[in-house]
């Protein structure tokens, strides 16, 4: 991979993670369960994000909050 497929990548990671933990921020989640999220970059350039593990009240939250309303 050339450095500007693995700057755009990382570019999208970042900004993903970013977006993320704001997101579990404004649910007021501490810092335990957001710090765990990491931008990742794939051999191929390709960009993704790694949550982590995290306790399951959290998920069970983060779960609700992305639920469409019903």
């Amino acid at each position: 991979m050339d450095m500007q497929t693995y700057r755009d990548g990382r570019k999208a990671a970042d900004a993903a993670a970013e977006a993320i933990r704001a997101a579990l921020i404004g649910l007021g989640l501490p810092e335990r369960v957001w710090g765990g999220v990491r931008p990742m970059v794939t051999h191929s350039g390709k960009p993704y994000v790694h949550f982590g593990m995290m306790r399951a009240e959290a998920a069970e939250r983060i779960a609700k909050a992305i639920r469409p309303a019903e």
